[in-house]
C-alpha cells in the first residue's frame, strides 16, 4: 500500500539521530531525572539506553522521523512475542553504571501492563525544543498513517498531560493507569486501526525484512518494512 506522509522511515544511519532526540527529550523531564539523578551525566546515559532500543526497533519494528529530522517515532510490531535485546542487563549496565536498575525497574513495569493481544507498539515519541508539541503532532500524524496499513491496533503510554492529550488526539482512548516506580502514573492508550478486522491474523499484512543497510559508521543490521 503506498502512503503519503510527511514522515520518511528510519534506516540504520539514522540511530544516531534519534537517539540523539531521544535524550535531549527526556533529560529535561521529572522522568529523567528520576533515571539518572546526576544531571552532569544524564544526556549522555539517556543516549546510550536509547540507543539499545532504538536498534531493536529497526530490528523488531520501526522508526519514522520528520524530514527535517526534528522528531521521531519508534515502534515495536508486537504481532507475536519478540525477545528482548541480545544481553539487555549487562548493556545497560554498562552503558547506565549506577542507575541501570532504574531503566530495569521502568521496563519490567511497562512490560507487565503490556496488552497480551497482537498490537503495534508506541516505545517513542521524541520532538525536544520549544515547537516540540507541533513536531510531535506532525511526526505521529504520519507515523500513524503507517501503522494503521498493518491493520493492527496501535499502543502507548502516556506519562505526561500532555502525552495523553496528543495521543487522544490522535484516536486513542485511555485504559486503566497504573503507577510506576518513578512515582508518576503510566496511562495506557488505545487505538484501532481504521483498517482493523477484530481478528489478530487472516487479511493483515506483517512487515516483510528489509535487506542489510550500512550504517555511516560501517555498522550494518536488518530491519523490518511493512509489506
Amino acid at each position: 500500500m503506498s502512503v503519503s506522509t510527511p514522515v520518511v522511515r528510519a534506516r540504520w544511519c539514522d540511530i544516531d539521530r534519534i537517539v540523539d532526540l531521544v535524550s535531549d527529550a527526556v533529560s529535561p523531564t521529572p522522568l529523567g531525572a528520576w533515571l539518572v539523578p546526576d544531571e552532569r551525566r544524564r544526556s549522555g546515559v539517556l543516549a546510550a539506553a536509547a540507543r539499545i532500543w532504538v536498534e531493536h526497533a529497526l530490528l523488531f519494528g520501526d522508526a519514522f522521523l520528520l524530514p527535517d529530522g526534528t522528531a521521531a517515532t519508534v515502534w515495536f510490531h508486537r504481532y507475536r512475542p519478540i525477545p528482548p535485546p541480545a544481553r539487555c542487563p549487562d548493556r545497560l549496565a554498562q552503558a547506565c553504571g549506577a542507575d541501570h536498575e532504574r531503566f530495569l525497574d521502568l521496563g519490567r513495569a511497562l512490560a507487565a501492563r503490556r496488552p497480551v493481544e497482537p498490537h503495534i507498539h508506541l516505545a517513542m515519541l521524541a520532538a525536544p525544543g520549544p515547537a516540540g508539541f507541533r513536531r510531535a503532532a506532525a511526526v505521529l500524524t504520519g507515523a500513524q498513517r503507517w501503522m494503521d496499513t498493518l491493520s493492527l491496533p496501535t499502543y502507548a503510554e502516556a506519562l505526561t498531560d500532555a502525552d495523553r492529550d496528543l495521543y487522544r488526539r490522535h484516536g486513542y482512548t485511555d485504559r486503566d493507569a497504573f503507577p510506576v516506580p518513578s512515582g508518576m502514573l503510566a496511562q495506557p492508550m488505545w487505538r484501532l486501526s481504521p483498517f482493523w478486522t477484530g481478528r489478530s491474523g487472516g487479511n493483515a499484512r506483517w512487515p516483510a525484512r528489509r535487506p542489510l543497510v550500512r550504517g555511516r559508521n560501517g555498522r550494518s543490521g536488518a530491519a523490518l518494512k511493512q509489506a
